[in-house]
């Protein structure tokens, strides 16, 4: 969801794929749990932590093309649970995997969490989870190349978009940004409950400033604080007319939250203001 958001710098950020250096991968068969041992815990927000995992050596990447998941495994009170998520790293990160989660004891409708979360916040430093993957129907191949799939048992098709808009989720940002080659343009609204709720908001503002002609970002909170200067409350028309690109079939929108969020509010605003449901893809 909302974790999945994350932008940084690249250390390659000149190299183009051709040019990078093959590293061994760790996710070598999607139907293969691979266990990963806990290496860190990070506070990145009030309610949110950042979880760094291990992989098998320093050298390795986990493997998991842009717009893919992972599904962790577990089992907890006797039973197996399995939840999906979006790693915050990228294949240009060595050694390890890093995922943000909501933790417990902050949001008063989940005051212990989920029971994924729960059980993270319970692993102890070497620990290990299962790892599977990569999973999904959308892969970014760069210069705003995707290939989709429509369903599991179908080949993907080659989609290709000059512009993108993103509400609320960020998961093919990074990469988009990271080869300097990739022109796809760029617009992301960040839809929050407060301002303290926005993750990475350092690196998506340095990002839009360093990058102003490719990418920009605009917020919207439900408890906007004094002197807010962006929006407040749900996503709606106005703000995807304003701050998104206009409907069109080299535009595409990308949208990725809390599922009230998406079919209340993103989905009939796009439907209202004539975006294309073939050109809406849900992560």
């Amino acid at each position: 969801m909302i974790s999945s958001v994350t932008t940084r710098e690249s250390r390659h950020w000149h190299l183009s794929a051709k040019e990078k250096v093959k590293n061994p991968v760790t996710l070598v068969d999607n139907a293969t749990k691979y266990a990963l041992p806990l290496a860190e815990k990070i506070e990145i927000t009030h309610n949110t932590r950042k979880f760094r995992f291990r992989l098998p050596s320093e050298s390795h990447v986990l493997g998991l093309p842009a717009g893919q998941h992972v599904y962790l495994s577990a089992k907890i009170d006797g039973k197996l649970v399995v939840r999906t998520y979006t790693p915050v790293s990228s294949d240009d990160d060595l050694g390890y995997v890093d995922l943000i989660v909501y933790f417990r004891g902050v949001h008063p409708k989940f005051p212990n969490g989920g029971k994924m979360s729960q059980h993270l916040e319970q692993l102890e430093i070497g620990e290990t989870i299962d790892f599977r993957g990569p999973a999904g129907s959308i892969v970014y191949k760069g210069n705003g190349k995707f290939a989709i799939q429509s369903d599991k048992k179908s080949p993907p098709k080659e989609r290709v978009f000059e512009r993108l808009s993103m509400i609320a989720g960020g998961s093919g940002i990074t990469p988009m940004l990271r080869n300097s080659d990739d022109k796809t343009h760029i617009s992301l609204l960040f839809a929050n409950q407060t301002e303290d709720d926005i993750l990475c908001r350092k690196e998506l503002d340095e990002l839009a400033l360093k990058h102003s002609d490719r990418f920009k970002v605009w917020y919207t909170v439900g408890k906007p604080p004094a002197n807010w200067l962006f929006s407040s409350g749900r996503v709606d028309e106005q703000m995807i007319k304003k701050h998104l690109f206009a409907p069109s079939d080299n535009s595409a929108v990308l949208l990725c939250g809390p599922p009230p969020m998406i079919n209340c509010a993103c989905i009939p605003s796009l439907d209202k203001l004539g975006y294309d449901s073939e050109n809406i893809f849900l992560f």
